[in-house]
């Protein structure tokens, strides 16, 4: 008789924040413990700050997309919808894509709905990686893609972006520095333009630069489209999938919480080639399998709004930047101006001597009446000296909250 095996130990992990635990936690997730956003948003509930840690905005979206969902409720779109979506709103995805783009895909076979971009994006990795394969991708990076990885059993290989020396002009890149990342073990170019946190616009060059990387090394790519709208004035978005032989291998992601205001509802989708992914949706199948059935035929409606809603959305968020980007260099904290997102960056050197973005960041609730995000989070840990000084705003808020948050930080530079 085989003698019962041992009950594993626990293993010990360091939350951030630094507080050490005991989880029963598998070790591809070791480190990923409770995030910096909950403790932020903890501190603006406990001193009653202005929360502009988290990107969500707090105003409504479009009346014709709140409408449609009101309508769709109640109806056969409460049940679950099919697998790759409603063909209603994979049709209108592909119009899209084309209208703003000028690419095309096939709303039967190169369309697939998802719960948000966030399941896009893991159920790719998952589908895409085996374990020990490389994903190149550049940060400070919207948290969710190392967790993705370690998920997949994948391997991160970060390439810093760096923030202009005089604070004008936009983040960079090193070619040494990504050739240098991209190794035998390279599957995938996992890549974030408009990107989070930095809001920085990948130009052509750049984005040809990356192309040709991909085709030398037969890496597939999944490019992060989220803040496709919300583009200033002086930048412009072009996704690498329309570089010649990029189609072939890229996925592009995007959804609508962003374009529409409405991050609740989780409605993302993927396009590319049918083989890459059909096998998104055989790794998707078998995490919400479905979602958001109402909210489905409501997103079909929003991305068949008029250009000029497209247009009118980034007019709005960079009247808002400007509010907020006048009212922290006032409160005397160095911006880097963003192209896009709804994200400004700064160097807190100038109020915080020792340069520690967490520790102000733990403060500025007491001192302002505001929360932000340090962005060290961002970071790997090989590379978290980099953004150690960094903080981001987000500032897609409503006049009156932006007005307070600009008033309370004015206080705090006087």
């Amino acid at each position: 008789m085989t003698p019962p095996r041992p009950a594993p130990g626990p293993r010990r992990e360091r939350a951030r924040g630094g507080e050490e635990g005991v989880l029963p936690l598998s070790a591809r997730l070791q480190g990923f413990g409770t995030t910096v956003f909950a403790e932020m948003s903890a501190l603006a509930v406990a001193t009653g700050s202005i929360n502009l840690g988290q990107g969500f905005p707090d105003y409504p979206g479009p009346p014709e997309v709140l409408d449609a969902a009101r309508t769709a409720i109640g109806t056969a779109h409460d049940q679950y919808p099919p697998g790759p979506g409603i063909p209603e709103l994979r049709e209108a995805v592909a119009d899209h894509v084309q209208r703003f783009g000028g690419h095309g895909y096939d709303p039967a076979g190169e369309v697939l709905v998802t719960a948000g971009a966030t399941e896009a994006l893991s159920a790719a990795l998952l589908a895409l990686l085996e374990p020990g394969d490389e994903v190149v991708l550049f940060e400070p990076m919207y948290d969710s893609y190392a967790a993705g990885i370690a998920m997949a059993g994948g391997v991160a290989r970060p390439v810093p972006l760096r923030p202009p020396a005089s604070g004008a002009g936009p983040w960079t890149f090193d070619v040494a520095e990504l050739r240098a990342a991209v190794t035998p073990r390279a599957r995938l170019l996992l890549l974030n333009t408009p990107h989070n946190p930095t809001g920085k616009v990948f130009r052509r060059t750049e984005l040809g630069t990356l192309a040709a990387l991909a085709m030398e090394h037969e890496l597939l790519v999944l490019t992060d489209e989220v803040y496709e709208h919300l583009v200033f004035t002086g930048a412009r978005h072009t996704s690498i999938a329309t570089f010649p032989g990029m189609r072939e291998r890229t996925l592009v992601v995007s959804s609508a919480g962003k374009t529409f205001n409405v991050t609740g509802w989780k409605v993302g989708w993927v396009c590319g080639p049918a083989p890459l992914v059909a096998a998104v949706r055989t790794a998707k199948q078998f995490l919400t399998y479905v979602n958001g059935g109402p909210f489905q035929p409501a997103v079909a409606v929003g991305l068949r709004l008029p250009d000029e809603y497209f247009a009118g959305i980034a007019r709005d968020l960079e009247y808002r930047r400007d509010v907020l980007v006048q009212g922290l260099t006032a409160a005397g904290l160095p911006v880097v101006c963003p192209e896009a997102t709804y994200f400004a960056t700064v160097d807190v050197r100038p109020v915080q001597p020792d340069g520690d973005g967490l520790a102000f960041c733990r403060s500025l609730p007491e001192r302002a009446g505001v929360v932000a995000i340090p962005t060290v989070v961002f970071h790997s840990p090989q590379n978290a000296h980099l953004g150690r000084h960094l903080v981001r705003f987000a500032f897609c808020k409503g006049d009156a909250v932006l007005g307070e948050a600009v008033e309370r930080l004015g206080r705090m530079g006087r």
